[in-house]
Parts: C-alpha cells; structure tokens; sequence
C-alpha cells in the first residue's frame, strides 16, 4: 500500500545524498512540480530555485497565483517572463509533437542559462510514471512525447532528479495532502500550456482566444458543481480547433472559430471517461463563450470520448 509520508523522507534522503551543490526546478504550479520543490527544498533548503516561466501559455491569472504560492510556502523562486521565445519557437509550426519538443527545448535552454547564473548543476523536475510511459520510454509506443521527457536536448549540462518518477498521479495527490499543500486537488494541466489546447499554428491571438475559453469552463463547472449540480470532473478545459464555420451575431453573417469543451473522469489519468454534464451547465458554457467571445468563435461543441482510444488533451 502507498505511503505518502515514507516516499516523502526516502526522496529527501535521495536528494541530500545526490545533489551535492545547487539546484534549480521548473515549478509551473501545478500539484506535480510543487510537490517536488517542496520535498527538494525541504532536502537542500536554499540551495534549490524555484523558476516559474512565463511562456505565454498559462492559464488566466496563473502567474500571479504562482507568485503567491511560492511565497507563502517559503520557497526560493524566480519568476521568469519568456513568452517572446516560446511564441517565436512556436511560428509556423502545427504537428503537436513538435510543438511540445520545441517547448521542452526552449526549456532546457531557459533552464541552463538560470543554472548557470545560480551556479546550479542539476535540475530537479516533476516528473511522474504516465510521462515517460507515454513518451515511449522502456521499449513502449509514443503516445506522445511529454515535454519534460521527449522534450529534453540529448546534450544538457544539467543532471536530473526526478523524485516522483514512479508515481501516478493519485499517488502525487496522497503525497500534497500529506505535506499540507494546497493545490493538492488542482486539476492537472500540461505541461506545453495552452499550446496542446491550441490545434493549428500557435499565436498570441489564439492563445489568448482558449485561455478566455478554458477559463469560462473552469468557472461555469465549478461553480455547477459548488451548487450541487454535478460531480467536479478531475479534468475539464476547452480547446481550440483550426476549423472554421458559419454564423449570425446581431443579423450578419460571421465566420468564427470552433471551441470543443472536454471533461473527464479519471484516478491516474492513464484512462478516462468523459464526465456527464447536464446539458444546462454545457448550455451556460456555451451561451458564455458566444456571448462573450462571439466576435471570433460562434460554435461551441463538446467531447464525449474516453481514454482510450482518445487522450485527455486534443494533442
């Protein structure tokens, strides 16, 4: 049976004895990379930096939500804004694999340069089992490349330390409860941001277009869900697709874009069922994107596949 209080002080034995100098950690703010700085800084203390990157592709408010996380949790930690590199990284390119090697690129790189002006040689991440599993590791078929795996340049200067390698993410969740950190049931988000939400050429308009989108369904869910209409799903955002179709706003004719809303129903996120929504909530979802955002999208629609033979995101 997991122990949540045993993985904790097995890793920070591990970290003491591995990191003999400085460290540096990607903590984007989700349950993962918080868990991680957490044990890492309670195994090195100061000499671990926590480094948020701002790269254009977060959530609405996220930044500032990070900030005070960190600080409130007494982490050393960085805010590093580089969304210039990312979305110029990003021009032209649609294949999703790409996209999320390019993004785990401009990390590493992002990483390095931070390193060195610390004066850290290795790089603490919050990586967990269904990431090297569906990136191909051991033998396996690519699902797809997580950016914290198939992402990372053969060439780097730093050495890793995963503590939650072997972990699922019910697991990760066991481990925040038991070191009394609040996002501890956060939805998970990935790692790429908003650019596996974004089908097509990722741009500062279209980010900008589903993260307005994603947040709509974050707060129409949450809230149907504090007023007991249905269950909160473990996952739930919206996505934008590269198609185009016909509508009417005020008696013209408009040719807008197409958000697809997805919920899920999962434990470790290797599979899912889609979550049942009552159909008023989906209606709230989609009158407020139209109403609120029907000068660019005028057809919402919503994903009802499992995983598999879907994956939780669209890329």
């Amino acid at each position: 049976m997991f122990n949540a209080e045993s993985l904790v002080d097995t890793q920070i034995r591990k970290i003491k004895e591995k990191v003999t100098g400085k460290a540096i950690i990607a903590c984007s703010g989700g349950v993962d990379s918080v868990v991680s700085a957490v044990i890492a800084s309670k195994a090195i203390g100061d000499r671990l930096l926590a480094v948020y990157v701002n790269t254009g592709l977060m959530r609405k408010g996220e930044t500032e939500e990070v900030r005070g996380m960190l600080g409130s949790m007494n982490v050393n930690f960085k805010i590093l804004d580089a969304d210039n590199i990312f979305f110029e990284g990003l021009k032209g390119i649609t294949d999703p694999e790409a996209k999320r090697k390019i993004i785990g690129e401009k990390f590493i790189r992002c990483f390095e340069k931070e390193a060195k002006e610390f004066g850290a040689k290795y790089l603490v991440q919050g990586t967990i089992a269904p990431d090297w599993i569906e990136s191909g590791e051991g033998g396996r078929d690519v699902v797809k490349s997580h950016h914290n795996v198939g992402g990372i340049p053969k060439e780097m200067d730093l050495e890793l330390v995963e503590p939650l390698r072997d972990l699922y993410k019910d697991e990760v969740r066991q481990v925040a409860r038991f070191l009394g950190i609040e996002v501890s049931e956060r939805q998970p988000f990935p790692g790429p941001g908003l650019s596996v939400r974004c089908l097509g050429e990722v741009t500062p308009e279209n980010i900008a277009i589903v993260r307005e989108a994603c947040h709509i369904v974050e707060d129409e869910i949450q809230k149907a869900s504090a007023d007991g209409k249905m269950e909160l799903p473990w996952q739930y955002f919206a996505a934008l697709l590269p198609i185009r179709s016909v509508g009417v706003r005020d008696g013209k004719r408009v040719y807008g874009m197409t958000v697809v809303v997805r919920a899920v129903l999962s434990k470790d996120g290797m599979t899912a069922k889609c979550a049942h929504i009552p159909f008023s909530v989906l209606e709230s979802v989609s009158a407020r994107i139209a109403g609120e955002m029907g000068d660019k999208v005028n057809r919402v629609v919503y994903d009802i596949t499992n995983k598999p033979p879907a994956t939780i995101e669209w890329e």
